[in-house]
C-alpha cells in the first residue's frame, strides 16, 4: 500500500462524480429495463460507479491492493445477512412444501375482512416483529402469508407488502430484541431502554398516521371490489385440494417465534425453521409430494427429491390455476442469488467510497453548513439516507454517520438519545426502500414482489424520517444534556 502521506484527500467534486454516475445509471436502467432492473442492470451500474470511483482514487495515490482489500472487507461484513438471506429461501421452500404458508393463508381468509386487512397486516407483523426482534424473520413467515391472503381477496399486493414492512420495522425498531436497536444506543453512547422511551415520541405518531391510511385504503377497496367472493372461494378450495390443511401445519411457525423470542440467532434459527418444515412436509403432505415426484419413484425417493429440491431450488406446485400456481410455487436458495448478487454489488461500491474518502468529505460540508438543532438532525437523517443509497447497508447507516456526528451532538449539548433516535428514525427505516440496499434487497425476494410499488405504500417508513426532522426544527421532545 502507498505511504499514507502520499495519499491525497479526495475534493468535493471528486467525491460528487461516481454518485451522480451511479444515479445517471440506475435511472437509464430503470427506463430502459422498467421492473427487470434489478435481474442485472442495477448491478452492471453499480460496477461502472465503483470503477469510476477506483479511477479517481488511484489518481488521489491509493493502490488497488489496498482498495481491493476494502471491497472484500466490505462484502465480508455483511456474509452473515447474505447467510440469512440462502437460509430464508430454503425455508419459504420447504414452509410452502409443509403447508405452513399455505395454512397460514386459509386460516387468514377465513378470519380477516378486507375492509381493515392492510391495517391487520400491520398490527400483526407490528406485533411479531416487536416479539422476536426481526423485521426479516417477520416479513419471511407472517408476510409471506399476508401477501398470499392478499392475492385471494384481489388485493394489492404492493400496498400489502407496503403494511407488512411498515409493521415489521415498527416492531423492530421498538424491540430489545432487534440488533439495531441495540446498535443505535451503543454507537451513540445512550441507554437501552432510554433510548426506546425517545424512540416512541416519533415512532407512535408515525405508525398511528401509517394505520389510518391503511385503513382508508382497505376501506375504499371493500366497498369497490365486492366480486371477490369467488376468488377467495376458488383460492381455499384449491388450498384443500392440494394439501393436508390442519392447525398443526402451523407449529414450525411456532417454533421459529420461538427460537428468535428466545434470542437464537437469526442464521440457525430460520435453519431450523426449514428442517422442521421439511419435516412437517413428509409426515402430513404425502400426497402433495407424490403428485410432484416423477413417475415410478418410490415413496423414499420421492421424498428425498422433492424435500431436498424443496431446500436449494423452491417448490413448483400444479393446480389447474396458474394464479394459484404463482402463489404457491416459489423459495429455495436459488431464488435468492440474484438478492445476493445486487447486495454484494452494492456493498463493493460503498466500502470503495468510504475507503477512499469520500463519504466523509460530504459529512464535513454537510456540517459546516448545520448551525441549528434543526439542521443537525435533518443533516443526520440525510447522512443516514445517502449511507444507505450508497453502502448499502443498514449497520452502515446507524455506524458510520454515528461516529460522524457523535462530537457534534455533545458539543451542541444534545442528549446521547437525540442521536441514537435519529439514526434509528433515518438508518434503520429507510433501508427497505432503497432496492439494492440489504433490506429493500431481502423485502423484495422474501415477499415475491414483481415491482417497487410498494415503497411509496411503506407509510411509517416513509413519515418517520419526515417526522424527527419536523421536531428537530419544532424544538419538539429534544432532550438536552443538562436536562439530566
Amino acid at each position: 500500500m502507498s505511504d499514507h502521506n502520499q495519499l491525497k484527500a479526495p475534493s468535493f467534486v471528486d467525491a460528487f462524480i461516481p454518485l451522480i454516475a451511479l444515479v445517471f445509471m440506475l435511472s437509464a436502467s430503470v427506463t430502459y429495463f422498467s421492473d427487470n432492473s434489478s435481474y442485472g442492470p442495477n448491478q452492471i451500474a453499480l460496477m461502472f460507479a465503483l470503477g469510476i470511483a477506483v479511477i479517481i482514487g488511484l489518481k488521489n495515490g491509493y493502490t488497488w491492493a489496498s482498495i481491493e482489500k476494502a471491497i472484500v472487507h466490505g462484502i465480508s461484513i455483511s456474509l452473515g445477512a447474505i447467510l440469512i438471506l440462502m437460509v430464508v429461501g430454503a425455508l419459504i421452500g420447504t414452509w410452502l412444501l409443509s403447508g405452513t404458508v399455505p395454512t397460514m393463508v386459509y386460516y387468514g381468509l377465513q378470519i380477516i375482512d378486507p375492509s381493515w386487512f392492510y391495517a391487520a397486516a400491520c398490527v400483526v407483523c407490528g406485533i411479531v416483529a416487536m416479539s422476536i426482534g426481526s423485521s426479516w424473520t417477520t416479513a419471511a413467515t407472517v408476510g409471506v402469508a399476508f401477501i398470499g391472503i392478499a392475492n385471494g381477496f384481489e388485493m394489492s399486493t404492493s400496498v400489502t407488502a407496503g403494511a407488512v414492512i411498515s409493521g415489521a420495522y415498527f416492531g423492530d425498531k421498538l424491540s430489545p430484541l432487534s440488533e439495531t436497536t441495540n446498535l443505535a444506543p451503543a454507537v451513540a453512547g445512550s441507554e437501552l431502554f432510554e433510548h426506546i422511551r425517545a424512540m416512541l415520541w416519533t415512532t407512535i405518531p408515525s405508525i398511528s398516521i401509517a394505520l389510518i391510511l391503511f385503513l382508508v385504503i382497505g376501506f375504499n377497496h371493500s366497498s369497490a371490489n365486492v366480486g371477490s367472493t369467488d376468488s377467495i372461494e376458488t383460492l381455499t378450495n384449491t388450498l384443500e385440494a392440494t394439501y393436508n390443511i390442519t392447525a398443526l401445519n402451523l407449529i414450525p411457525l411456532l417454533v421459529l417465534l420461538t427460537l428468535a423470542y428466545k434470542k437464537m440467532p437469526a442464521f440457525p434459527a430460520v435453519a431450523i425453521g426449514a428442517v422442521i418444515g421439511a419435516i412437517w412436509a413428509a409426515i402430513f403432505q404425502q400426497d402433495l409430494i407424490h403428485n410432484m415426484a416423477q413417475d415410478g419413484m418410490s415413496t423414499i425417493t420421492a421424498n428425498v427429491t422433492v424435500i431436498w429440491t424443496a431446500f436449494f431450488d423452491g417448490v413448483v406446485v400444479e393446480t389447474g390455476n396458474s394464479e394459484i400456481n404463482e402463489l404457491l410455487s416459489r423459495g429455495g436458495m436459488s431464488s435468492m442469488l440474484n438478492t445476493i448478487w445486487l447486495v454484494m454489488c452494492a456493498l463493493s461500491f460503498g466500502a470503495v467510497l468510504e475507503h477512499l474518502g469520500m463519504l466523509k468529505k460530504f459529512v464535513q460540508s454537510i456540517l459546516a453548513a448545520a448551525k441549528s438543532t434543526g439542521s443537525l438532525i435533518a443533516s443526520t437523517v440525510a447522512t443516514c439516507i445517502g449511507t444507505n443509497l450508497i453502502t448499502a447497508d443498514q449497520y452502515m447507516a446507524i455506524v458510520m454517520p454515528g461516529r460522524m456526528y457523535k462530537e457534534e451532538f455533545e458539543r451542541r449539548g444534545l442528549h446521547p438519545t437525540m442521536l441514537s433516535r435519529t439514526l434509528e428514525d433515518s438508518g434503520t427505516i429507510t433501508s427497505p426502500l432503497i432496492p439494492w440496499n440489504t433490506c429493500g434487497a431481502f423485502m423484495f425476494g422474501a415477499l415475491a414482489l414483481t415491482s417497487y410499488d410498494y415503497i411509496f405504500y411503506c407509510f411509517f417508513n416513509l413519515i418517520n424520517p419526515l417526522l424527527a426532522v419536523i421536531y428537530g426544527f419544532a424544538g419538539f421532545k429534544i432532550r438536552k444534556l443538562a436536562d439530566n
